[in-house]
């Protein structure tokens, strides 16, 4: 019978001969290489204007100043961040010759990714429980989501997210990396980072993907109950403008978990030795870059107080422009 061994003690650096990864991203010729970067560029900065233009609504707009659009804000700038955590770096490394990424730098983003993957998880769970109370205790909603309860709850999701990962990921990056040093994606995931590990540790394995397991099926299971109430709730409303009003906002909501949650567990939950590295890559772009991009217009097109604010705010940059 085989016995698994880790030894948590962290590794001489200095014993580690790779000092930098190698994404290999999108291959391609250089056609393709330029047309992926200009595709890839307009995503980001349509995502940086969108999310940024939710934000500045939230701030501006005095009807805005409530719970749920507090925590839709708070959930923009979570994701203007998250696609920062690889978009620049997938930019940097298409106009790169050598396509290298520092031992330190791959760390970084590998844990700032995950981080504000948990975050996002949380979110979503957070804002399923908004929505909750909003429609099934619409008289006690005031009462129970104050302001003070929605900024802990923002508070509980980053601190939770960030937090999570610091111990797992340094002990991975502790691990022995002799070579070599190529990753077949465009940005530093887990199953890339282990399968050039030297050494066998499948007791940190373990610990990382148990982790990130839990927090998919927790907040995932919380979500969905909370949306089974939500919609018994709604089909007791009286009046078809208010059935349509909860299924407009509810059914936005589950645009974004079901972008966000399908794709992230078949790449961490599911067994992903069977699927091809280019469909693994396409995965991670719909729920790293599409959905942040994806989000402003599903919030924003179905809502009739934000597209108000949305327009007061672009309204007043073109007059503020012109004076």
């Amino acid at each position: 019978m085989s016995v698994f061994f880790i030894d948590w003690r962290p590794m001489n650096r200095s014993a580690t001969q790779v000092t930098e990864f190698v994404l290999l991203g999108f291959p391609g010729c250089r056609k393709i290489q330029i047309f992926l970067f200009s595709l890839f560029l307009v995503v980001y900065v349509l995502t940086l204007l969108g999310n940024g233009a939710i934000i500045c609504a939230v701030r501006r707009d005095p009807r805005l100043h409530t719970p749920m659009y507090f925590l839709l804000g708070n959930f923009a700038f979570l994701e203007i961040w998250y696609v920062s955590s690889t978009v620049p770096n997938m930019l940097a490394n298409i106009l790169s010759q050598t396509k290298a990424i520092s031992f330190s730098g791959c760390f970084l983003q590998f844990y700032f990714f995950f981080s504000l993957g948990t975050t996002e998880c949380l979110f979503l769970a957070v804002m399923a429980y908004d929505r909750y109370l909003a429609i099934c205790r619409p008289l006690h909603y005031p009462a129970i989501m104050t302001g003070r309860l929605c900024g802990m709850l923002v508070s509980f999701c980053w601190l939770t997210g960030f937090l999570g990962y610091p111990i797992p990921i340094f002990f991975i990056s502790q691990l022995p990396f002799c070579g070599p040093n190529i990753i077949d994606h465009f940005l530093c995931d887990m199953d890339p980072l282990m399968a050039l590990s030297c050494a066998p540790a499948p007791i940190t394995e373990l610990i990382f993907y148990t982790q990130s397991s839990l927090v998919l099926f927790f907040t995932l299971t919380y979500i969905l109950r909370s949306y089974t109430l939500l919609l018994r709730a709604v089909f007791r409303v009286p009046s078809a403008a208010g059935r349509q009003k909860a299924f407009s906002t509810c059914g936005s909501h589950l645009v974004v978990v079901s972008l966000f949650y399908g794709t992230v567990m078949v790449m961490y939950v599911s067994p992903t030795y069977g699927i091809p590295t280019l469909m693994q890559k396409i995965l991670t772009l719909v729920y790293s870059v599409m959905t942040p991009l994806f989000n402003p217009l599903i919030y924003s097109l179905r809502n009739k107080d934000m597209k108000f604010a949305l327009r007061n705010v672009l309204f007043g940059m073109r007059v503020s422009q012109n004076s």
